[in-house]
C-alpha cells in the first residue's frame, strides 16, 4: 500500500487519508453502504418485535419505546455482537463449494445484502413485520442457486424454515394464552386485585429476572463464546430469580403505599397495571439486548465476507467481524428504528388486538421464554414469528372476536411470501453486481 511504503515524513496528514480510501476496494464501499442499508431495514422493521406490546399497551410513549430500544439495541450489537460470524448464514450453502468459488459469493453477498434490506423496506412500509433471518436466507438461497447451483443450497435447513412458520407462531401464542390466563386467576379477577398483586408480584419479579438471565445467556451472549454449562446458566438466572424477588418486595410495597393513598382517584386495575408497566419494559429490554447481540449478524455477516473476499480471499468458513462493522450495524439499527420504526409498532401493539400493560406482558414474557426454550434445544425459530404468536395468543384468551383477523391474515401471508421474493430480488441483484463489479 502506497500510504504505507511512504516513509511517515514524506506525505501529509490528507495525502496519506486519501491514499487509505483509494487502497479500499469498491466491492467494499458498496458492502458498506448496502450493511448500513440492511441496518436500518432491520431496526425499522424488526425491533417492534420487543417494543410493540410496550408501545400499544401504553407502557412506553413511542419517543422512550425508541430511547430504550436504541440504548439496548445498541448495547447489544456492539458490544456482544461477535468477532466473528458465519461467512453462510444458517448453514445455507456447501460451503466445500462457496470457497472454491469466492468472487461468485462477493456478488452474492452484495446481493443478498440489497435484496433483504428491500424486502424489509417494502413490509415496513405496509406494516407488516416479517423475520429478517428469513429474509437474509431466502436472499443467499437466491443467488446460490443462480450462481452455484441447486445442489449447493442445504435444502434440508429451508425445510425447517418452512416448518418454524407454524412452530413459532404456534408456540409463542401457546404460551401468552397461558401466561395471561394465570395472570387473571391470580390477580385480575380476585376481588382485591391489589392484595393479590402484592402477594404475587414478587413471583413474577423473580420469574422476569429467570427468563432475563437465560435470555442473555442463551441468546445474548453466545457471539462472547462464555463457555457457561446448562446448570451454570440455571444457577446464575436462578441467583437474578432472588435479587428480582427481593427488588419485588421493595417495588410492591411503594406501589400499595400510593395506591393506597389515591384510593379515591384511581381504581386498584390502574395500580395493578403500574406494576405490570415495569416488568413489562424490563422484559423487553432483555429482548432487545438479545435481538441487537444476534441480528446484527444478518447485516454484518454478509459484509464480513464481502470484506475478507475484496482483501485477498477466505481462509475459513467463518469471516472476521471488525468494530466498525459492529458499529455501523448497531448504528443502523437504531436510526431505523428511530425513522421509521412506528409503522411495525403500530401493527403489533395496536391493530392485532386491544393490550394493556398486563396483557402486553404477558406476550412479552411468552415471546421471551420461547426464544430461551427455542435457543437451548436449537430449534429454528423467528423472534419475529414468536412474539406476533404470543400478541394472538393473549388476544385470544378473550375471544376470537378480540382479533383483527384481517391484519392476522395480512401478516401470515407476508411470511409465507418472504423466502421466494427475497430469493426473486437476490437473483436480480446477483445479475447486477456481476456485469457492473466485472467491467
Amino acid at each position: 500500500m502506497q500510504w504505507y511504503r511512504a516513509s511517515r515524513g514524506s506525505l501529509s496528514r490528507r495525502q496519506v487519508q486519501q491514499a487509505l480510501i483509494a487502497d479500499i476496494p469498491l466491492e467494499i464501499w458498496i458492502g458498506g453502504a448496502l450493511a448500513l442499508y440492511m441496518a436500518w431495514a432491520i431496526g425499522a422493521n424488526d425491533v417492534a418485535n420487543a417494543m410493540g406490546t410496550s408501545v400499544g399497551s401504553g407502557s412506553l410513549h413511542l419517543g422512550g419505546a425508541i430511547l430504550v430500544a436504541g440504548v439496548f439495541e445498541f448495547c447489544g450489537a456492539f458490544f456482544v455482537g461477535g468477532h466473528v460470524t458465519d461467512t453462510v448464514r444458517k448453514g445455507m450453502l456447501d460451503m466445500t463449494v462457496v470457497m472454491a468459488q469466492q468472487q461468485v459469493l462477493l456478488h452474492g453477498m452484495l446481493a443478498a445484502l440489497a435484496a433483504a434490506a428491500t424486502l424489509l423496506v417494502a413490509a415496513t412500509f405496509f406494516g407488516l413485520p416479517v423475520s429478517t433471518t428469513h429474509s437474509i436466507v431466502g436472499a443467499i438461497v437466491g443467488f446460490g442457486v443462480v450462481g452455484l447451483g441447486a445442489d449447493v443450497v442445504n435444502w434440508g435447513k429451508v425445510a425447517q424454515i418452512v416448518i418454524s412458520w407454524g412452530t413459532s407462531p404456534l408456540i409463542g401464542g401457546g404460551l401468552g394464552f397461558a401466561v395471561f390466563v394465570l395472570i387473571r386467576r391470580l390477580i385480575l379477577d380476585r376481588r382485591e386485585p391489589l392484595e393479590a398483586a402484592r402477594r404475587w408480584g414478587p413471583v413474577f419479579f423473580a420469574l422476569v429476572f429467570f427468563i432475563i438471565g437465560l435470555v442473555t445467556l442463551f441468546k445474548g451472549l453466545k457471539n462472547l463464546s462464555l463457555d457457561f454449562g446448562f446448570g451454570e446458566a440455571l444457577l446464575l438466572s436462578l441467583a437474578l430469580a432472588a435479587i428480582g424477588a427481593v427488588l419485588g418486595f421493595g417495588v410492591l410495597g411503594r406501589v400499595y403505599r400510593h395506591a393506597v393513598a389515591r384510593r379515591e382517584s384511581e381504581s386498584q386495575f390502574e395500580s395493578v397495571e403500574r406494576l405490570f408497566v415495569i416488568l413489562q419494559i424490563m422484559t423487553a429490554s432483555a429482548v432487545c439486548f438479545a435481538h441487537g447481540s444476534n441480528d446484527v449478524a444478518n447485516s454484518i455477516g454478509p459484509l464480513a465476507a464481502v470484506v475478507s473476499v475484496a482483501r485477498g480471499g477466505l481462509m475459513e468458513s467463518k469471516a472476521v467481524v471488525e468494530p466498525w462493522m459492529l458499529a455501523l450495524g448497531g448504528f443502523g439499527i437504531v436510526v431505523g428504528l428511530a425513522t421509521w420504526g412506528y409503522r411495525v409498532i403500530e401493527t403489533v401493539g395496536k391493530k392485532i388486538t386491544q393490550l394493556t400493560p398486563s396483557r402486553g406482558f404477558a406476550a412479552e414474557l411468552a415471546a421471551a421464554i420461547t426464544i430461551v426454550l427455542a435457543s437451548r434445544m436449537g430449534i429454528p425459530v423467528s423472534t419475529t414469528h414468536i412474539l406476533v404468536g404470543a400478541v394472538l395468543g393473549v388476544g385470544l384468551s378473550r375471544g376470537i372476536e378480540a382479533l383483527d383477523l384481517r391484519v392476522v391474515g395480512k401478516i401470515a401471508l407476508s411470511w409465507v411470501a418472504t423466502l421466494p421474493i427475497a430469493a426473486g430480488l437476490s437473483i436480480g441483484f446477483f445479475y447486477l453486481f456481476r456485469l457492473w463489479l466485472a467491467v
